[in-house]
């Protein structure tokens, strides 16, 4: 990637190097001194006395005992993930939906014996995934009840079993020595993208059809997040690339009745989002290819990308947009929705989440949304800015423009 021509934050010009050379010695004091200090805090918050003293001392006694209680959820985290993961295996959730039940019924209905169904909802409610009821039942607690009003979360605990081996030995997928794993198996458009050379061809439907369903199911989440955030009926015909089984299309359709709609995917994919869409008829065209190799359809006078664009490394993801460019009418727009690196509330899910899982999957990277703007400035787009969403931890939207001139 070139080197930024943005400001700090990488939405306007960066300053002069003139300007900027007139005071390098104060810069490197300041950056001297900020190292100095922030040597002294780390050594000091290294201390085992001062952690100690910390955590009696009434002032910073809060502080200290919160810090402690983050350190071990990050040391825990994994046995976390997998009591959500048996509360969804043995259905509790679905289970107590229904109202709240005994320990005698809970184990009987998840095949389980009264000790391990204790064990399990005991942990469930330290987790506030479960709730301790009267009479001696349990029900479900605020973060179970979400569980059930969100069954694409439950998709993605289920998915993560396969992350979950892939990560075993991170540092060796750090340093490239894992090449085969199963999140790169399970989403073979990645080896596609990725340009390895034995799988070329485009993935067949038997390949497809599993992802396209998790796909199909997370895409529920955001997609009116996005609709309500990009004032589409302003637009004449919405073309989706990358668009999937075509869920986020279906809801263009349903909020903005008077749109045109296009859908783009590798061929395998457009063929099920076809049987999807069928009922829009005649309002709806879909098209298959490969946006890495081929031109995109022309006609739409809005274009979006739909978590497409960090599932690929940096050339690629250049590529994709000079083809969105290219597709576009001058004035056209681009929208593009994904969530991003460095996030403001959400950093944990931008760099650590997906910067682990696209490693995994073999393909692509989290990207800030400087780093996306100035791909959008390479890729021929004349501004591009963000657009805020209701839940900017799961998706964040860039809007960009073509040049009102060829």
């Amino acid at each position: 990637m070139r080197p930024s021509t943005s400001g700090p934050a990488g939405f306007g010009p960066a300053p002069a190097a003139s300007a900027m050379s007139l005071q390098p010695p104060l810069h490197a004091a300041n950056r001297g001194l900020r190292d100095r200090l922030a040597g002294v805090a780390d050594r000091l918050l290294a201390s085992q006395k001062f952690q100690r003293w910390a955590s009696a001392f009434p002032l910073t006694r809060h502080v200290a005992r919160a810090r402690t209680r983050a350190l071990f959820d990050l040391v825990a985290g994994f046995v976390y993930s997998q009591v959500l993961f048996a509360c969804v295996q043995v259905r509790l959730f679905d289970l107590l939906f229904d109202g709240p039940k005994s320990l005698a019924v809970i184990a009987t209905a998840t095949d389980l014996s009264p000790d391990a169904a204790l064990r399990l909802l005991r942990a469930a409610i330290s987790l506030r995934l479960v709730r301790e009821r009267g009479g001696a039942r349990y029900g479900l607690g605020p973060l179970g009840a979400a569980m059930v009003g969100n069954p694409a979360i439950t998709a993605m605990v289920e998915h993560h079993a396969m992350l979950y081996a892939d990560l075993r030995d991170p540092v060796a997928l750090l340093r490239g020595e894992t090449t085969d794993t199963a999140l790169g198996r399970y989403w073979p458009y990645a080896a596609h993208s990725a340009g390895h050379a034995a799988d070329q061809a485009a993935p067949a439907d038997s390949h497809v059809a599993a992802y396209s369903a998790l796909m199909a199911a997370s895409q529920a989440l955001i997609a009116a997040d996005v609709i309500e955030a990009a004032g589409l009926d302003r637009h004449r015909c919405l073309l989706d690339v990358g668009g999937g089984d075509g869920v986020f299309v279906a809801e263009v359709a349903t909020h903005v009745p008077a749109l045109k709609l296009m859908l783009f995917d590798l061929p395998a994919v457009a063929a099920r989002a076809a049987r999807r869409l069928a009922p829009l008829g005649d309002r709806i065209t879909i098209r298959g290819g490969d946006f890495l190799t081929g031109a995109l359809p022309t006609g739409a006078d809005v274009i979006s990308l739909v978590r497409v664009l960090h599932d690929h490394d940096d050339p690629r993801a250049l590529t994709i947009l000079r083809a969105v460019r290219a597709a576009l009418p001058p004035g056209g727009r681009l929208l593009l929705a994904e969530p991003m690196s460095g996030t403001a509330g959400a950093e944990p899910v931008g760099d650590a989440y997906f910067g682990f899982y696209l490693l995994a999957m073999g393909s692509g990277r989290p990207r800030t949304a400087a780093e996306i703007i100035q791909f959008l400035t390479e890729a021929g787009f004349a501004r591009a800015r963000p657009i805020a969403t209701r839940r900017p931890l799961l998706t964040c939207l860039i809007e960009a423009w073509a040049p009102n001139s060829p």
